[in-house]
């Protein structure tokens, strides 16, 4: 009884943080990892819910209560074998999701306790079973003898890989780029997601079985007639990198960076990568000005700090408590001395030659739209101007059709997504019978933990159609 109220004497404990005037020195991740004891007693504070909201919140619907229950035991392995049952990516996932708006978002003990600390407990499983040799053991999987082309090496991509290879279906991944992981490796910054992370997961599903095909373009270097021709079905996973303007007059001007390609040349350039067709952009002694309130503006933000701006600011055009990115994310970025303009609406960027100010309007949240967020409203007369040396647009981004589509009656819709109903007989699967897609490019930019879910359903689907399930 006493263990069972646990959370009553123990309260909450994240691991240990680095300072920010530290942290921004680096760019290594900014948290610790918990120790054995830390990690049992934390998830001891789980009372186990008979309805559990957290799992029910995950979009993957992680067992979260059980492998909580079996570290709180010692039971390392058998909590990395049942974490890696429903998540294909654990130790991503437990770093990079907004557990604040998820599990943690949901766990009971937010009445009062503090919710339990299940990212990092997520983390730590998989970080400590992998460092302590555990691999996901599938010596007893019966080939199907069955074969399936992966385009995307990214989280829907590898999330559809592992549960086909898992259930004797040879999965093989191309991928544009040198390295597996999309924007996990290339967009997402090492302060949140060391690469040597997705490095270790690319081991990991090797030793699996799943094959990697890196530095092919499909529709390129690869016709996907080729793979239609040989593998049994085609899993498109291919994220969205098409950048979404706020067309406005200024957009254009030098000094002007889209967010994606300025998070990919710092990426290289940390890693020592090759920049390829991303250049880096130096913001260092640079008044900076970040238009956007999602988690890549978060990103961009906290990269610019880190290159030694001199100022930087985030404009976003709802209020704080309307803002999509992780809260986590804004206060480590408060923290780190980045300023928060809320209710600003961009309206122009101007300058001479070269950007020099960012004109916004104030305004006031309104009415709510077809999705229940309140629009933002205008104030007349509120115009100001944020003098910056850059500026960076982190507004989103949406998906980019490939001319090999219309091909291959692979359909679209009207905001450029592919068409692929998850409730369909075969889920996910597209226009073309033969080919399957899943994650951003279908359902538009979203949660890295929602593309794994898409990945590994799209996996059921094409299992049904090559009727191996």
């Amino acid at each position: 009884m006493k263990e069972h109220f646990q959370f009553v004497d123990l309260p909450r404990q994240d691991p240990p943080k680095e300072s920010a005037q530290n942290r921004i020195l680096h760019w290594d991740e900014i948290y610790q990892h918990y120790d054995r004891e830390t990690a049992a007693s934390q998830s001891s504070r789980c009372i186990s819910c008979g309805n559990p909201y957290c799992q029910w919140k995950c979009p993957v619907h992680n067992h979260i209560p059980d492998w909580l229950s079996l570290i709180s035991q010692g039971r390392l392995f058998e909590a990395a074998e049942l974490s890696h049952q429903t998540n294909s990516l654990p130790e991503i996932c437990g770093r990079i999701c907004p557990q604040d708006r998820l599990c943690e978002g949901a766990c009971t003990m937010n009445d009062g306790f503090g919710a339990i600390t299940i990212g990092s407990v997520e983390k730590y499983i998989t970080d400590e079973a992998f460092a302590q040799g555990w691999q996901p053991d599938i010596s007893a999987v019966q080939s199907t003898e069955k074969r399936v082309a992966i385009v995307g090496g990214g989280p829907a991509g590898l999330g559809c890989a592992d549960f086909l290879v898992r259930n004797g279906v040879e999965a093989t991944v191309f991928d544009r780029y040198p390295e597996i992981g999309g924007l996990l490796t290339y967009g997402i910054p090492p302060f949140k997601l060391e690469k040597r992370i997705v490095l270790k997961r690319r081991e990991v599903m090797e030793h699996m079985g799943v094959k990697f095909i890196l530095g092919k373009d499909i529709g390129k270097d690869i016709p996907l007639s080729d793979l239609l021709r040989d593998y049994d079905a085609v899993f498109l996973g291919m994220g969205t990198y098409a950048y979404m303007k706020g067309g406005f007059p200024g957009e254009n001007l030098p000094g002007v960076h889209e967010a994606l390609p300025y998070l990919i040349g710092n990426n290289n350039k940390v890693e020592n990568w090759e920049p390829g067709e991303w250049s880096y952009i130096d913001l260092e002694n640079l008044n900076v000005v970040v238009l956007g309130g999602g988690d890549t503006a978060m990103d961009c933000v906290r990269t610019a700090v880190r290159q030694g701006a001199s100022s930087v600011t985030c404009v976003y055009r709802r209020d704080e408590a309307n803002m999509p990115g992780s809260r986590r994310e804004v206060w480590h970025a408060k923290e780190e001395g980045v300023r928060f303009l809320w209710n600003r609406q961009p309206v122009e960027i101007s300058g001479n030659g070269a950007v020099q100010a960012v004109k916004v309007v104030e305004t006031k949240l309104g009415e709510p739209d077809e999705r229940g967020r309140r629009q933002p409203v205008p104030i007349p007369d509120s115009e100001q101007s944020i003098e910056c040396d850059s500026a960076i647009i982190a507004f989103g981004f949406r998906p980019n059709p490939q001319p090999w589509f219309t091909e291959h009656n692979i359909e679209v819709d009207v905001f450029s997504r592919v068409k692929a109903r998850p409730d369909s007989q075969f889920a996910f699967q597209t226009s073309n019978p033969k080919v399957f897609a899943g994650g951003d490019m279908v359902r538009g930019a979203d949660l890295v933990v929602t593309a794994v879910f898409e990945g590994r359903e799209a996996a059921r689907g094409i299992m049904r159609f090559i009727d191996v399930w």
